[in-house]
């Protein structure tokens, strides 16, 4: 029998982008720029991209379909790993908090740090700091 492995070839992603629905993409779009320092760099009339200024899109607001049930199995939490140091992400948090963003959780990953939060249509978001 041959072996196949060597013929096996693994993706080496380059970059990633998240697609979420969402109630209104266009009232969205400014929670994000707000909550997560993004900026809109294009729009449609059913979706709204935004950037953390490196890529094109980072993540895609797509408008759900009337109807559409929000929940069940789905996305547990989109992880956002932040620069800088402790007292940087420290600051992040109070920031949330001046922001009237309601802090989830904050864990001690015992590799990093995480504090996680809601968007307005309920998809949890971290900011996770590593340690390591």
């Amino acid at each position: 029998m041959t072996d196949l492995s060597k013929f096996v070839v693994l993706p080496r992603i380059r970059r990633t982008h998240l697609s979420l629905f969402v109630t209104d993409p266009f009232a969205s779009a400014p929670w994000y720029e707000r909550v997560l320092g993004m900026q809109e760099t294009a729009r449609s009339d059913k979706w709204v991209f935004m950037s953390f200024g490196q890529k094109h899109h980072d993540i895609a607001l797509i408008r759900a379909e009337p109807g559409a049930v929000v929940g069940g199995v789905a996305l547990q939490h989109y992880g956002l790993e932040v620069d800088g140091d402790f007292d940087d992400f420290r600051r992040l948090y109070g920031q949330l908090l001046r922001a009237g963003i309601d802090v989830i959780k904050t864990t001690d990953h015992k590799v990093g740090y995480g504090i996680y939060f809601n968007d307005p249509d309920g998809h949890r978001f971290e900011f996770f700091f590593e340690t390591v």
